[in-house]
């Protein structure tokens, strides 16, 4: 079964910052694109930035230059959501999502989402 896991949310002041981790569990061989998004009360999920498999980036407008998404080098399974110059208005549940994957046994798994991990941004 194929899991993705969140953490690093929290609770931060307006300026400071927070690293989100996305790990994908699951006797996984290849990863394509990992990608983070985000819903705030109210309102639907949205993209903030999303990397493919050859580490290319696009970001919402709003994150540009404040976040950075990555993948680790070694376990291209795993990838990160720096957050620097946090607002208020960043205040969500951040989510993982993958868009496909291929397993050990050969089979595709596709549209992965994590559980979301808060991040709260206070003024």
């Amino acid at each position: 079964q194929v899991q993705l896991v969140e953490s690093g949310g929290g609770l931060v002041q307006a300026g400071g910052s927070l690293r989100l981790s996305c790990v994908a569990s699951g006797n996984i061989v290849y990863v394509n694109s990992i990608a983070w998004y985000r819903q705030r009360p109210g309102e639907e999920r949205e993209l903030v930035a999303v990397i493919n498999s050859v580490d290319s980036t696009n970001y919402k407008d709003s994150a540009k230059g404040r976040f950075t998404i990555s993948r680790d080098s070694a376990a291209k399974n795993t990838a990160y959501l720096q957050m620097n110059n946090l607002k208020p208005d960043d205040t969500a549940v951040y989510y993982c999502y993958v868009d496909r994957v291929r397993l050990e046994d050969g089979y595709v798994k596709l549209e992965i989402w994590g559980r979301g991990t808060q991040v709260t941004v206070t003024s």
